[in-house]
């Protein structure tokens, strides 16, 4: 016991000393046998992944190439003489030479811009052609070929019909088959939908074996492309694998594999492209990751040696003494961690540790002292806050007034007049609420209804409402004066703005435990920068609001109020959210929680 007592009282630099080599062994040992199986696995998926990123990067680039191909495509079907050549409906000599040497030089200029493309042609459904590189024999239908049926099948899509086999014209440049890969493209009326035509490009495969050959896998791999039934594309002259690829592929677009080849173990790692239905392939030797693994092993395995030898005579009770109070003082700080600042830490220790836990419980203290002074202070400012921003009227003589002119405008017969003073009168009414800042949902409905009915008087047949609200919500209590705000934004700056009638509709739903308004309107909507200001508004609402200048400019100020007074009284998670679409409308979420009374 005394010696317990005394190894307490060592400072704590000294018992990480001592106990260093014994809290090492068990880790490392730990450590060594988890080496010992799964490193050749980590390695392989490491080396996997590393392949798997180049090959996304190459088929990346054959993305990149096949997208200036639909573009290029794109291009020449809108162009006006394109157009002129796909509309004609049967065959006549009336298409002038200067035509289409013109749109010939067209085809030529995307070839000079594009040093990918080989050649391009465009033939009609008459069998009509013109390319800036092809001629086909008189006696030929191109309207019959495969590739032409292909890419009306295929109606306005771009279509990759790979090596270009049984095409029935020729190149000037004379490219061989395994030199290109051809793209095909159906021209169709936007109205029928019938094929007036197609497109037809070829793609230099040289800007692919220039992309391939730039990726290097270790020291003896390397990278192939094939298409999806197995043909080779590109495959480096060093390339022994066979052409049984797609069958150990076995339909998967993606994967790593092994084979035997020649009496030699090969990893296979491959991936399709998502346009072209090319699949690109690295392939390198298993043995180049034995290697690597071979040496892991060796100098984990010396490493784990020594630290044993040397760490066995460390005894075991001095590392309890060490790890069993900074266990129990880590409890504590996780406790303390999840809001039990009532935790406190109660051995007594002279050491580094014991000074530790005195630290803590005084820290816990001061954190709860801090933290109850902080509450108050808060709950001052955000009742400050909340009444300098909502700034109630009091309108009593108003409202009295109001009901001495309605009654005067029904004895005089002035039934439109009485009505919106009626209006005018509940308006104010509601607002005054008696003092309370919570009402009812149902309050705040009618509230709203009273400014909504006044403008009708104003706006007439250019205004409509509609509310919607289900009885059980109507009992729930919420903040006053937050609806006639976005009311007012949405009848300025939304329905007045647009020509003819505009609707406005407030729908009232329970959503998740929450309240859930919104205020829907046909108007004029928002640009993008608007809506983008808006927002980044919306988000610094409470600083706006206490800025006199910004609210002497009116900057959508109400709503921000309200936004910022809904945060004030119920937190960050509820406020305001907006949707806009120019020319469509506009869309306001007010999120709120439920409130069943004061």
């Amino acid at each position: 016991m005394k010696d317990r007592l005394q190894i307490n009282n060592l400072t704590i630099h000294q018992k990480l000393i001592s106990h260093f080599l014994l809290i090492s062994i068990i880790p490392i040992l730990v450590l060594w046998i988890l080496i010992s199986w799964s490193t050749e696995r980590i390695l392989e998926d490491k080396s996997n992944e590393a392949t798997m990123q180049l090959i996304s990067n190459v088929n990346e680039t054959f993305n990149f190439y096949i997208d200036n191909l639909r573009t290029v495509s794109f291009l020449i079907e809108r162009n006006d003489g394109t157009a002129t050549f796909f509309d004609r409906t049967e065959k006549s000599d009336e298409m002038s030479l200067s035509f289409k040497d013109e749109l010939r030089d067209y085809l030529n200029e995307f070839a000079i811009l594009r040093p990918e493309i080989a050649g391009t042609l465009i033939v009609n459904s008459e069998g009509e052609y013109i390319s800036n590189e092809f001629y086909v024999p008189a006696y030929h239908d191109l309207t019959q070929t495969s590739w032409y049926i292909s890419a009306v099948q295929h109606k306005g899509v771009l279509k990759n019909v790979g090596r270009p086999m049984g095409r029935r014209f020729l190149s000037l440049v004379n490219y061989k088959n395994d030199e290109v890969v051809t793209v095909v493209k159906a021209v169709t009326d936007p109205k029928t939908l019938e094929v007036k035509g197609v497109i037809l490009i070829d793609m230099k495969l040289r800007v692919i074996a220039e992309t391939v050959q730039k990726v290097k896998l270790g020291k003896d791999g390397y990278l192939m492309v094939v298409d999806k039934y197995g043909e080779i594309i590109y495959e480096p002259s060093r390339a022994n694998v066979g052409n049984s690829l797609t069958e150990w592929m076995d339909g998967k677009t993606s994967g790593y594999f092994k084979k035997e080849v020649e009496d030699k173990q090969y990893q296979f790692i491959f991936q399709q492209s998502s346009f072209a239905d090319w699949i690109t392939v690295g392939v390198f030797p298993s043995e180049e990751t034995a290697f690597e693994l071979k040496d892991i092993k060796f100098y984990t395995t010396f490493f784990i040696f020594l630290i044993i030898l040397f760490g066995l005579p460390v005894s075991y009770f001095l590392s309890k003494s060490i790890s069993n109070p900074i266990n129990h003082l880590a409890t504590l700080v996780h406790e303390a961690e999840t809001g039990k600042f009532n935790v406190r830490y109660k051995e007594k220790r002279n050491d580094e540790i014991g000074m530790l836990g005195n630290s803590f419980n005084k820290m816990l203290k001061k954190i709860t002292e801090l933290l109850h002074l902080t509450e108050m202070q808060e709950k001052k400012k955000r009742d400050a806050e909340f009444r300098s921003l909502q700034a109630n009227i009091n309108p009593h003589f108003l409202y009295n007034t109001l009901d001495t002119i309605q009654w005067m405008s029904r004895k005089q017969g002035a039934e439109d007049v009485a009505e919106v003073v009626d209006s005018l009168a509940k308006f104010f009414r509601i607002g005054l609420s008696k003092g309370h800042d919570i009402i009812p949902l149902e309050q705040e409905l009618e509230h709203v209804e009273s400014y909504l009915q006044i403008q009708l008087t104003r706006y007439r047949t250019k205004l409509s409402y509609k509310l919607t609200a289900n009885d059980t919500v109507l009992k729930y209590r919420v903040l006053k004066f937050i609806l006639q705000p976005i009311v007012e934004n949405a009848i300025y700056h939304g329905i007045k703005e647009r020509r003819g009638p505009g609707m406005i509709h407030i729908d009232v739903n329970e959503m998740a435990g929450n309240l859930v308004i919104f205020v829907k309107d046909d108007g004029k909507g928002m640009t993008l920068d608007q809506l983008e200001n808006i927002r980044n508004a919306l988000a610094n609402a409470i600083e706006l609001t206490k800025d006199r200048e910004y609210s002497e400019e009116g900057k959508a100020y109400g709503l921000l109020n309200v936004h910022a007074r809904i945060k004030l009284m119920y937190g960050e998670k509820y406020g305001i959210e907006i949707f806009s679409q120019e020319n469509v409308g506009t869309k306001v979420k007010i999120l709120l929680p439920i409130i069943m009374d004061e």
